[in-house]
């Protein structure tokens, strides 16, 4: 097993509560339970010596030092070669191990609970198969509890292992040959399978004081695999989009359900915590929780391609936030809650694990929940009036909580926030935020007068040209003639292409053109986009990153919408070959193409899906000439 493997190395399973990281060498090295921001039980992605691992690896003959193929993979010694792919559109992972004497296969998948409700019981299926020749593998479970911070105990009882945390137990059960043998408090096994022969272990995480798994007979993880694959293909076959890119939109859509946490509808912005933004460097945040800026954003996305089910989802969980009343700050709402709602994120450092590859500290919890971030409140009235069936949006208590909001907002929209990138530098006027702020008045005006609701029609209105007027003013650089990050600055800021895509400048409009050229000369580099340059406007923070992912898809929507048919597709695509080897994307390419931070990032595949479907109508019309038509209506 190697050391911290690249972040790219990995695919995802999950099961709709909780999700696990497997490399491409067949090592679990990222997994939480019961739920996605609970303590890590495998964490070696963040610390190779602390953290644990569940790894099922292929050996080469010892007496075979060459290497398989004639090439050298990233695999489990000399002389085997792995792959890593995905059972077509599902979650159900399959990684391939190429060796001298035979070829072998590891599938993982989680099964899904049948009810969407809370469970403190989680199952990891690794399904273990030869289909030529013959392979041995070998399988180490060393669990570490709490961030690797908690000591365990072993009970070792012929195919059967348990390990008993704080409060928490990990039942090993084994299915096959497969000689589980103790090695201190942690298992091993070796097991050679010829073709034909499988073998399979299930790994059942669980609070420590409920019963222990029945006996695991040797059909059961067929039947689960069969359940797992039938569920995935009943869901994604919900999905209305046929375009060009089928591919990648199911990989996104799948991976967008696979960071929805089923039992409340709220999405996390990523699997991972403490994924380096640059390697060695300090951004290294804790992601796992519900951001209000990105969960909203994705409701239309996941509306438009068929899946209202899961749209219709978090905007209850919103509901369900504002009828909470206020957040700890102050605030009507905080910029983002655990999965279960609650505001408290208090943020620690965990000085113990030495971070990926050295990219220290590693922080659990955020530090920038209590930040003020404006924006936040255009986003979620957006979110909120994405809906098809009116009365799911503004049945009346509903509707009054959403009027009382921005009744509110009407106060407080023109104050200096931390912006949508959550710097460390001060509060500032930043455009984007007063940009979002015209945008909760805009959507909220237009569903009070399509729907009847009361509403204080005039303040609403007279606020909302206020600060359009405001961001055409101060927003705007005559110097630059682009639209700046910030009042009385001067630097770009990509957050800014979501300008058209709101609807609150028109994609032809002289000064968006200006402001896209800008941005392409100063924020791009090979149709990669950076958020804005921290030497420019210092955000408080040592270091550098790389080019942010869901920017350069934004970038991609601002070019198709502008008529630049030709550039836009050519960007697509260039930015396509950046996905890993199963079409996932973490946050953020580095500087020679590798993946950067929480992996995989659900903005950048929500944003992947809204580019897909601006690029695929675009086309459809006909190109830049028939392009121009709908120009400055709100999506």
């Amino acid at each position: 097993m190697r050391p911290y493997p690249p972040i790219a190395e990995h695919g995802l399973i999950g099961d709709l509560q909780t999700c696990a990281l497997v490399s491409s060498e067949g090592v679990l090295d990222w997994f939480c339970s019961p739920r996605f921001d609970s303590p890590s039980i495998f964490a070696s992605l963040l610390d190779h010596g602390r953290g644990g691992y569940f790894g099922i690896t292929a050996d080469a003959p010892a007496e075979d030092a060459s290497t398989a193929l004639g090439e050298k993979g990233p695999a489990c010694g000399a002389g085997v070669v792995t792959r890593q792919l995905y059972l077509a559109d599902t979650a159900i992972l399959i990684t391939r191990f190429l060796t001298p004497d035979g070829v072998g296969e590891v599938v993982d998948f989680m099964p899904v609970p049948e009810e969407h409700t809370a469970t403190d019981r989680h199952h990891v299926v690794r399904y273990i198969r030869v289909v030529r020749g013959t392979v041995r593998f070998t399988l180490e479970c060393r669990p570490r509890f709490d961030y690797g911070r908690a000591p365990h105990e072993l009970f070792l009882d012929g195919s059967t292992a348990r390990f008993d945390g704080p409060g928490v137990t990990a039942d090993l059960q084994a299915v096959g040959a497969v000689p589980l043998e103790a090695d201190g408090q942690d298992v091993r096994a070796s097991v050679t399978l010829g073709a034909g022969e499988h073998a399979a272990v299930l790994l059942t995480v669980r609070d420590t004081a409920s019963e222990p798994p029945p006996p695991l007979n040797t059909g059961e993880p067929v039947r689960q695999f069969m359940d797992v694959r039938r569920f995935w293909h009943g869901w994604i076959g919900r999905c209305t989009y046929r375009g060009r890119w089928q591919q990648m939109v199911n990989r996104s859509a799948i991976t967008l359900k696979l960071l929805t946490y089923a039992p409340t509808g709220g999405p996390i912005a990523a699997a991972t915590m403490g994924l380096p933004e640059q390697e060695g460097g300090e951004r290294n945040w804790d992601y796992r929780y519900t951001w209000v800026r990105d969960a909203s954003l994705s409701v239309r996305a996941m509306r438009d391609l068929g899946f209202t089910e899961e749209a219709d989802g978090f905007r209850r969980w919103l509901q369900q936030r504002l009828q909470a009343g206020g957040a700890p700050n102050g605030e009507p709402l905080q910029i983002m809650y655990r999965i279960d709602g609650d505001p408290h994120l208090t943020e620690e450092v965990l000085g113990h694990l030495e971070g990926w590859r050295g990219s220290a500290p590693v922080r659990a919890g955020n530090g920038a929940a209590g930040q003020l971030q404006l924006d936040i409140y255009g986003e979620a009235v957006h979110g909120l009036a994405q809906s098809g069936r009116t009365s799911d949006v503004v049945g009346y208590d509903a509707w009054m909580r959403s009027a009382a909001l921005l009744d509110w907002l009407c106060d407080n929209w023109d104050r200096p926030d931390e912006g949508i990138w959550e710097t460390r530098g001060g509060r500032k006027d930043f455009t984007y935020s007063r940009l979002m702020c015209w945008v909760a008045f805009d959507r909220g005006i237009r569903q009070a007068v399509a729907n009847a609701r009361p509403a204080d029609l005039p303040r609403w209105t007279g606020v909302r040209d206020t600060i359009m007027e405001q961001v055409m003013t101060r927003g705007w650089s005559t110097e630059r003639q682009a639209f700046v990050q910030h009042y009385g600055g001067d630097v770009l800021d990509a957050s800014l292409l979501l300008m058209p895509l709101v609807g609150f400048i028109a994609p032809k409009d002289p000064r968006w053109l200006s402001t896209l050229d800008a941005m392409d000369a100063e924020l791009v580099s090979d149709s990669l986009v950076y958020r804005y340059d921290p030497a420019a406007s210092p955000d408080g923070l040592l270091g550098s990153e790389g080019t942010f992912s869901l920017c350069s898809f934004l970038y991609v929507y601002a070019l198709a919408r502008a008529g630049r048919i030709e550039q836009a597709r050519y960007a697509f695509d260039k930015m396509l070959t950046y996905a890993n080897h199963v079409g996932l994307f973490a946050e953020e390419i580095g500087p020679t193409g590798e993946q950067l931070g929480n992996f995989p990032q659900a903005f950048t595949h929500l944003a992947l899906i809204t580019a897909a479907l601006a690029l695929d109508t675009e086309l459809d019309r006909g190109g830049a000439g028939a392009s121009e038509r709908g120009h400055g209506t709100a999506p």
